[in-house]
């Protein structure tokens, strides 16, 4: 049976560091029709999550690094996606934690597969709380130092003065400053700015991020607004 949001398939993202519950769990959902992506560690599916906006997302509470509860609250920040948590044994204390971090469900392993995409059927029939963080619609203003962003908008100022940014360069900024907490390689913005097929070269990223900083006053020398993190790629600035 096909699984949809409106007309187009409902997005999973599935967080686990272990292979074979990580396919398995991948492999059914997408047998019953959802449009299944991979994370194996929090900060992975932090990206993704960023890229993808996800309806719902599985993770396996036991990460290494940024663990499912850390995650879970991270991604509370920007994304109003249905929350399943994966764990050992699911005892009072562990469900107030994890719903304390904004989880919507819970399942213990093993994981019963036909269970978990009854539960995932269930949460996606609630309505979602938050606004669509994508349009740009009564999104707030947000603040790096002098400069501020409005999506709604979709301008930028810097103090007082508007800056000329084409929608490609706006797009990346906002993607940078939405996310403040976030490094984002070069792939995830072509992601996140021509979408997932993107044909975008990763190299035209760095072009418009240096058209960006030009039009700023932020040369890569001072970084305020734009960071390069090395070997990576880009992060929002401090703005000062």
């Amino acid at each position: 049976m096909m699984s949809t949001t409106g007309h187009r398939r409902i997005r999973a993202l599935v967080v686990d560091d272990e292979p074979t519950t990580r396919e398995a769990v991948c492999t059914r959902l997408a047998r019953e029709g959802f449009d299944v992506h991979r994370a194996l560690t929090g900060e992975e599916a932090l990206v993704a999550a960023v890229v993808l906006d996800p309806d719902v997302v599985v993770i396996e509470v036991e990460l290494p690094g940024l663990d499912g509860n850390d995650l879970c609250r991270r991604l509370r920040l920007f994304s109003d996606c249905y929350v399943v948590l994966i764990t050992e044994g699911v005892d009072e204390l562990e469900v107030l934690i994890g719903l304390s971090a904004g989880a919507d469900d819970f399942m213990s392993k093993p994981v019963r597969l036909p269970e978990l995409v009854a539960r995932i059927r269930t949460i996606c029939r609630r309505p979602r709380t938050l606004c669509a963080l994508n349009t740009g619609r009564g999104r707030p203003r947000l603040t790096v130092g002098a400069m501020s962003v409005h999506p709604s908008a979709r301008e930028v100022w810097l103090r007082d003065a508007l800056v000329p940014l084409t929608r490609t360069e706006f797009d990346l900024l906002v993607t940078l400053a939405d996310h403040p907490a976030l490094t984002f390689t070069r792939r995830a913005l072509v992601e996140a700015v021509w979408g997932e097929a993107g044909v975008c070269e990763e190299h035209a990223v760095d072009v418009h991020i240096g058209h960006i900083r030009r039009k700023l006053g932020d040369p890569i020398g001072s970084q305020k607004f734009i960071r390069t993190v090395r070997g990576i790629g880009y992060r929002i600035g401090s703005g000062t």
